[in-house]
């Protein structure tokens, strides 16, 4: 019994001399979409940051396909060491579980929360042609016209495909979901009046609302953005229950050092203060929202939750 408790002592005291090192080789950061999106942007401007405190490369590795779950999946089954991490994508993490019948990887199970980083708002837009210069407007002419009304995403189960089947429950509409490859040819189908509406981040339509090839309706978020003052939100349009905002953030594969978790929250923490890191960020069209490993623990468990109901009402799959 000495003898075990001796080895005991020994193992516990290497596994923390090895840790208390840590980091002392480069960390790899997954990115579940190729490089051009905001979810690559936000990586690439925290990576030199996070470099500079941590002591180590920061690298950036883009794997993708399969809606995310490819990097999902080879970070939860990564060791679980600090030096493979995701960068998680909400509508990936909460929403594919409701989507995917056989997903190899638990949003819960199998990731260990580090840090939220910034959340990304999106605007609701239709085509100039639409008789509706409001939210109001434009739900009153939905419903005169079921079924006249399409919109455009960015893809089948993505997150305006989401957002938009939560507008249309919560006010009784008929409107055809019209899903592209890509932000891209959705904006120019709109802007072709082929499709009547859409909704997408910030950067991908506000060119096109500025040269009045689209007129915003709304900003589905809680307060209006800089780079759209004029546009209200949607609460301000009077539909206060319509929040579209897709967080991005660090995750670590479960059973992680809570230690190494520490430094890790430490080095997103003090990279998001950074001056020239937030004007960055902020330029992009991102809203910065630091949460700790409890706090976003606690937002992932919700937004499962609340998202799965949204999902499974809409009979939105993917397989």
């Amino acid at each position: 019994m000495k003898i075990h408790k001796l080895v005991m002592l020994v193992l516990s005291s290497i596994a923390i001399n090895a840790f208390a090192a840590y980091p002392d080789k480069p960390i790899t950061l997954v990115v579940p979409v190729p490089p051009g999106g905001i979810l690559d942007a936000v990586a690439r401007m925290i990576a030199p940051e996070m470099t500079k405190i941590l002591g180590q490369p920061i690298v950036i590795e883009n794997k993708t396909g399969a809606g995310g779950n490819i990097a999902a999946t080879a970070v939860a089954k990564s060791a679980p060491d600090g030096y493979t991490l995701l960068l998680g994508y909400s509508m990936f993490h909460v929403a594919n579980p409701s989507m995917y019948a056989n997903l190899a990887w638990d949003p819960i199970r199998d990731f260990a929360p580090v840090s939220m980083l910034v959340v990304s708002p999106h605007v609701l837009a239709v085509n100039p042609a639409v008789p509706a210069n409001t939210l109001q407007e434009l739900v009153n002419y939905a419903k005169a016209n079921p079924g006249k009304l399409n919109y455009a995403t960015s893809g089948n189960g993505s997150v305006p495909h989401i957002g938009v089947e939560l507008f249309k429950q919560q006010n009784q509409l008929n409107i055809t979901h019209v899903p592209y490859r890509g932000a891209g040819p959705a904006m120019l189908d709109v802007i072709a009046g082929n499709v009547q509406m859409t909704v997408a981040t910030p950067p991908s339509l506000m060119q096109f609302v500025q040269q009045g090839k689209m007129k915003a309706l709304a900003v589905a978020a809680k307060k209006r953005i800089p780079q759209m003052p004029d546009v209200p939100t949607s609460a301000e349009a009077g539909f206060p229950g319509f929040e579209l905002e897709a967080w991005i953030g660090i995750l670590a594969p479960a059973g992680t050092p809570p230690a190494v978790i520490a430094t890790l929250n430490d080095a997103a923490r003090t990279t998001l203060n950074n001056p020239q890191v937030k004007q960055a960020l902020e330029k992009s069209g991102v809203e910065l929202r630091y949460m700790n490993p409890t706090q976003f623990d606690a937002t992932i468990r919700k937004d499962i939750q609340y998202w799965s109901k949204v999902i499974k009402t809409a009979n939105i799959t993917v397989d």
